[in-house]
């Protein structure tokens, strides 16, 4: 295995409909890093997911957006550790948070899956739950809302307005997190 690779994967449903709801924050953030690297998604030949090869802040970094819904994304995330050799310990995901408020970022090694349905088909497909997450906080459903038909909604024009700056910054916690390690990324981003 690389110790020296890095596997970022925005976790969310593939397809225009889903692209700004709050289910697709971690494809938002991977647009965002392939954006600042000034590569394009390539559909893997072998893997069904978008694939970005690249570096970012010197290190290999495979970027990747699975094209499998969210509650299957297990399978394309284990097909790439496996095709890029990258041991799990170097996957970050990067996905929504209904626990935390819309915008507040956790970075966390290893834990649960807390009812995330893309984090428990992570964790069937990979045997582990030991890899690195970068939660974005999209908040409780308002009312008798189902949490299942919240994060396929999009975000509200409140939210609308703070969230390139939100994505920026879970971009940087990313970025953060492969450069200075998890002590310091928690202490700078975990709001």
């Amino acid at each position: 295995m690389a110790d020296d690779v890095w596997l970022v994967v925005g976790l969310g449903n593939p397809g225009p409909s889903y692209a700004r709801t709050r289910h697709n924050i971690g494809q938002l953030v991977a647009d965002e890093l392939a954006a600042r690297t000034g590569s394009n998604f390539k559909q893997h030949k072998q893997v069904k997911a978008e694939v970005i090869e690249t570096r970012i802040s010197g290190l290999r970094t495979i970027l990747a957006k699975p094209r499998s819904y969210m509650n299957e994304s297990g399978g394309p995330v284990s097909g790439l550790l496996k095709f890029f050799k990258v041991d799990p310990a170097n996957l970050i995901a990067v996905h929504d948070e209904l626990d935390l408020d819309f915008g507040v970022l956790r970075a966390k090694f290893g834990g649960g899956d807390n009812g995330h349905n893309g984090l428990k088909s992570l964790r069937k497909s990979l045997g582990t739950g030991e890899y690195y997450r970068v939660r974005f906080g999209v908040g409780r459903p308002p009312g008798r809302q189902n949490p299942a038909d919240f994060v396929l909604n999009e975000f509200s024009s409140v939210e609308r307005k703070d969230l390139p700056f939100a994505v920026d910054r879970t971009a940087d916690a990313v970025e953060s997190l492969m450069t200075a390690g998890l002590e310091t990324t928690q202490g700078l981003y975990n709001t």
